[in-house]
């Protein structure tokens, strides 16, 4: 059945769509966990529908606001979570579920940013997820979303091209911060991060749907501008250290000689 309307709710750090049939509803990314209780009230009081009507969550990577909340959503409501097609989990091994904890925390440092009350955001390391999906593919049961592969930001990350519209759903692809557009962080590889804003700007969208931002009329120029300013090295936080203690031991060798 055809498309009723896409939903963008206010999440606890990030917009959350929902994509609302007749008869079913899609949720484009898996948000926070403080959201599932929002987002279940907003399907039982506003559309006055059951929860079970959640059909689809798709996980489009595994930050916090993206799949917090995927896992508890399918208990409440029986849905499939799809997700990228990958053989091993984001978090693997003890480096990544160290890196999964200082998620988290930086999940915390936006929600202080945003003034937002502190909250609950653990979630588990791992995805479960029931359907995994490729470039190309639809998401299954709802043929008018087509996937896309649009790495960079991690190694994994998906948006959702709703093909009668021509609305693309780019998860943290493209961050909006007031009055400019920026990169997200972190940015694992450049290059990759690049061709995967040619490839939106490709498509021609007629509006593009922002988790962090809102839906947004992005012209080809703007998305030259995009692609001219985004990073040319990694953005992790190892190399952030990194580079602050080495611009830090330059600073204390430039007053050592100031000294001398």
């Amino acid at each position: 059945m055809s498309l009723c309307e896409i939903v963008r709710l206010n999440g606890y750090i990030q917009s959350t769509y929902m994509a609302v049939y007749p008869d079913k509803i899609m949720l484009l990314d898996g948000a926070c966990r403080p959201d599932v209780e929002m987002v279940l009230d907003y399907i039982k009081t506003t559309l006055k529908r059951p929860v079970t009507d959640l059909k689809v969550v798709v996980v489009t990577h595994m930050h916090p606001d993206h799949a917090g909340g995927a896992h508890k959503f399918r208990d409440e409501t029986g849905c499939m979570i799809v997700s990228a097609d990958k053989s091993d989990q984001w978090y693997s091994g003890i480096a990544g579920r160290t890196m999964h904890l200082v998620d988290i925390n930086l999940a915390y440092y936006v929600a202080r940013r945003q003034g937002c009350s502190l909250k609950n955001l653990y979630y588990p390391a791992y995805l479960k997820a029931d359907i995994t999906v490729s470039e190309g593919d639809c998401v299954p049961g709802f043929d008018e979303w087509q996937v896309l592969e649009t790495p960079g930001h991690t190694d994994r990350d998906l948006s959702l091209f709703h093909l009668p519209s021509r609305q693309v759903y780019t998860a943290d692809l493209i961050i909006k911060l007031r009055h400019k557009f920026v990169a997200p962080f972190p940015v694992y590889d450049p290059k990759v991060y690049i061709q995967s804003l040619q490839k939106i700007k490709a498509l021609k969208p007629s509006v593009v749907m922002m988790a962090h931002g809102r839906e947004l009329a992005i012209d080809q120029a703007m998305f030259d501008t995009l692609i001219t300013q985004a990073p040319k090295q990694p953005r992790t936080i190892k190399d952030t250290i990194k580079h602050k203690l080495l611009r830090r031991k330059n600073a204390d060798f430039s007053m050592f000689k100031q000294k001398k």
